[in-house]
């Protein structure tokens, strides 16, 4: 850690009317790619609890997400079998509890202060690991959890599946819905480290492994144009979710997530520019509109498509640029359309439109949103025409639908 102390241009220099405070302070966390985390002969997650402080016992609470028990009905015992090995190393200090997992699960703050009490019932503390095994929701609360209990507990993240192994498991934001806002209470707490096991995604239906490749086609778009190429290429194997070609696509986009992170320069958002989040804006409003009937992934893969075709529209992305998206988008096997995007209030407004500002309130400031300038390069703008999003949703439905 690094720190200044000067003194301000006000008062005088016997008596300053002023300090400014200013110091850095610098994160470190591994991600880690295996299979089978917690055999006996895999090192990894010891080897991660003893990071920092090597020959040491260290207090260790795991909670796992329903829908994984459900489909690994022994991960429980594994991790107690794993720990009494490590002994030297872990203290589980209870049996590892099942939780609900889902977003509905973020709508819940009687769990959140269960979780939390939990913690202070187990005697957690800030040298101590709070681990959650799960999808992307299930971490986004358990982190909240952590990161608001004794101001900051180690949590270590498990991600279960595609999307949050290759996006929302490897960024440094948790928090849950309130008020009816998505994410509207939360913290930035980097994790301790990010443990992804490809084992856990052998169970997941196939809707939602695709579902899951919409955050690299994001992330490709905007960043990397030879990793979109790669994707094109690649479209059957990943649509059959062919396991060599979803181990390489989930570490290239994990990999562009981080450099982002780490090399964006606002890591935690204090700007008012979302830059990883191309195509959200819809994406988020639809999945408020159908309930949460879309997956995440897949209201994104509408966002992107949509956002691809205004690009264009404004001159922005070469035609034909929207074309590839879409394609690519199709042979993936999205439905790039659903009846909520026309949806309407009493007075004949278009509901999806409300998400532009919805997005701009979440961090305040100036609307910002990033549009593409060509296939691998995003360009941030602060203004969407509605006549040109309705005219770009009229030729998603034409692509779609045929009418």
């Amino acid at each position: 850690m690094s720190a200044d102390l000067k003194v301000l241009p006000v008062g005088n220099e016997e008596r300053p009317a002023a300090y400014l405070q200013s110091f850095s302070v610098r994160y470190e966390y591994p991600v880690h790619f295996t299979d089978h985390l917690f055999a006996h002969d895999n090192p990894i997650f010891a080897q991660t609890i003893a990071r920092r402080e090597a020959g040491k016992r260290h207090r260790v609470v795991v909670f796992i997400d329903s829908n994984v028990a459900a489909s690994f009905a022994s991960l429980a015992h594994d991790i107690a079998g794993y720990a009494d090995l490590h002994g030297e190393t872990i203290e589980l200090v209870a049996h590892p509890e099942i939780v609900p997992g889902g977003e509905h699960v973020k709508n819940d703050p009687a769990l959140v202060t269960r979780l939390q009490h939990r913690l202070v019932e187990l005697g957690i503390d800030r040298h101590a690991f709070v681990v959650g095994i799960g999808g992307g929701a299930f971490l986004d609360l358990i982190g909240y959890v952590a990161a608001t209990t004794h101001r900051g507990i180690r949590h270590i993240r498990v991600p279960t599946t595609v999307l949050a192994q290759n996006d929302s498991g490897v960024g440094v934001k948790n928090g849950v819905n309130a008020f009816g806002m998505k994410n509207l209470l939360g913290a930035f707490a980097p994790p301790f480290a990010v443990l992804n096991d490809a084992v856990f995604l052998r169970t997941l239906q196939p809707r939602d492994k695709i579902a899951g490749i919409a955050e690299a086609v994001k992330v490709a778009l905007i960043r990397d144009r030879v990793f979109f190429e790669w994707l094109e290429a690649s479209a059957t194997a990943l649509r059959d979710c062919e396991p060599a070609a979803m181990a390489r696509m989930i570490r290239r986009c994990a990999e562009l997530h981080m450099r982002q992170i780490a090399h964006g320069g606002d890591p935690f958002e204090s700007g008012s520019a979302r830059p990883l989040d191309y195509g959200h804006w819809s994406a988020h409003k639809l999945e408020a509109l159908t309930s949460h009937e879309l997956r995440h992934g897949e209201a994104v893969a509408i966002g992107l498509a949509l956002d691809a075709r205004y690009s264009v529209q404004v001159g922005m992305l070469p035609a034909g640029g929207e074309d590839r998206v879409h394609a690519l988008l199709k042979r993936l096997g999205f439905h790039l359309w659903h009846p909520a995007l026309e949806s309407r209030d009493n007075d004949g407004h278009w509901l999806l439109l409300r998400g532009l500002e919805e997005f701009r309130e979440h961090l305040g400031g100036e609307l910002t949103i990033t549009l593409l300038r060509d296939l691998g390069v995003g360009e941030e703008v602060h203004h969407m025409d509605s006549g040109e999003i309705l005219h770009a949703l009229t030729w998603l439905r034409r692509q779609e639908l045929g009418a």
